[in-house]
């Protein structure tokens, strides 16, 4: 349910911005607010779980979780929907953080492995079942069904979560409460800014204000890190450069991959007039892509060097956005094929391996911390992804009305005839930089360095 929701959504905007007469950029907050609370609180309810239990947090997480699903369901206006979102990335987090922890305590021996693995199919999956089924429901009844389908979906969990899952009891520590407010208000201020940057211009008043609370919020977070006795994420990992390399990966190949999936789901369906179950049909090529090279290929990927595997698979992911800059002006949604099935095999090679490398890279105290970390970098980048991406987008897509461009920001994004093939070849440039760029660092970084030679 928390990887099916950052997708369902990117399928039906076209349904929801025509309803709730939603502009270009509360479509990105409608996606963004989601991912940014997972990523933003992810490490800091990591410390939370340890403190109140991770069965109660989870439980707790997953009862608003079910809450605030309903609450998008019945949001009668954007703002409404752009709340309720951010209160289910909240409780996600809760969620997300306590999951693997929780199937730990939960199975011992062979089961723990089958578990892990069974977990990682799913995970693996939900991409592809959040497309199909927002499609579907969307197609077939209407955007609102893809949060109320979830609802008994929720419920049976709780009542099974209950049941079945493992208790234990949390160990009173500190809990790092500034790290977490500053880490959030700094990812939310750079984000913030990214969006209405690309609304009314990268000197606009909000856009320079919402850089100016990110990059002060982000100093107070060092700051505040340095000095604790008790950091939510000690600042002596970004030391190693094995973890630094991780996390270039992790933010980079899904950035790169996955945020320009709302800007593609738009130009399928307003430009070239899919409907919204063909469109989820076309974009789950990426999934599938994906689900089938990590399950014909995982195991030979843990046996292959970290740099091979984290920095090659995010070299692929950017070769696939090079691919997509195919799409042209009379182009069907075919030309987009290619580069889904090789950025879905390139996230493939990647994600299998990402914890694991994230663990090793890291002393085996801080083991947990540095998969979270690695975690919420992939997390980030989704969120940094969208709005990036949906910026360029934004600056370089035109409705044309009498030979005259008018910036999208005037016009409500549905029914209107946009020109968007520009604004889709200035996005996969993008994100082919972003790929192939990251790719190559993370590469270096995680390539270990030569001993030097020796005199004989």
């Amino acid at each position: 349910m928390l990887l099916v929701y950052s997708t369902i959504v990117t399928v039906a905007l076209p349904s929801v911005a025509d309803d709730l007469h939603a502009r270009f950029s509360s479509l990105q907050w409608i996606i963004d607010v989601y991912t940014l609370a997972l990523a933003g609180l992810l490490l800091g309810m990591g410390s939370l779980g340890d403190n109140l239990g991770r069965k109660r947090l989870y439980l707790t997480g997953l009862g608003v979780f079910t809450l605030a699903t309903l609450g998008c369901g019945l949001a009668p206006d954007v703002p409404v929907l752009i709340a309720a979102r951010a209160v289910q990335g909240l409780a996600g987090a809760a969620m997300f953080s306590t999951l693997l922890p929780l199937i730990g305590l939960t199975y011992t021996g062979r089961d723990k492995g089958v578990a892990f693995a069974v977990w990682g199919a799913v995970a693996g999956a939900a991409a592809g079942i959040g497309n199909v089924a927002g499609g579907i429901l969307t197609q077939f009844l209407s955007w609102q069904w893809i949060f109320y389908g979830g609802v008994p979906v929720c419920l049976v969990t709780v009542a099974l979560s209950a049941a079945v899952l493992a208790d234990d009891t949390g160990v009173p520590t500190r809990i790092d409460h500034l790290g977490i407010v500053t880490f959030t208000l700094a990812a939310l201020g750079i984000t913030f800014g990214v969006i209405r940057g690309g609304e009314q211009g990268w000197s606009s008043g909000s856009a320079v204000l919402g850089f100016a609370v990110g990059a002060v919020m982000l100093v107070l977070f060092l700051l505040v890190e340095r000095a604790g006795s008790n950091p939510m994420l000690s600042l002596t990992l970004f030391r190693r450069r094995e973890f630094n390399g991780t996390l270039v990966a992790a933010m980079g190949y899904y950035l790169a991959g996955f945020g320009a999936l709302p800007v593609i789901s738009l130009w399928l369906q307003d430009g070239v007039g899919l409907g919204s179950l063909a469109t989820a049909l076309v974009i789950t090529v990426q999934p599938v892509a994906f689900f089938a090279t990590s399950a014909v290929a995982g195991s030979t990927l843990h046996r292959l060097p970290a740099h091979w595997t984290l920095g090659g698979g995010a070299l692929v992911v950017g070769a696939g956005n090079v691919l997509m800059l195919a799409v042209g002006a009379d182009s069907s949604w075919a030309a987009l094929v290619p580069g889904l099935v090789v950025t879905g095999v390139g996230a493939g090679i990647v994600s299998p391996v990402l914890p694991s490398v994230a663990m090793s890279a890291a002393p085996a105290s801080q083991s947990g911390v540095a998969s979270a970390a690695a975690n919420c970098a992939r997390q980030l980048g989704l969120a940094l992804g969208i709005a990036v991406l949906g910026s360029v987008f934004h600056q370089f897509s035109a409705t044309t009305s009498g030979g005259t461009d008018v910036p999208l920001t005037d016009v409500p994004v549905a029914g209107i005839p946009v020109t968007y093939v520009n604004g889709l070849s200035a996005v996969f440039v993008v994100a082919a930089g972003i790929g192939l760029g990251s790719g190559a660092l993370a590469f270096w970084l995680l390539k270990s360095p030569r001993p030097a030679v020796q005199p004989a």
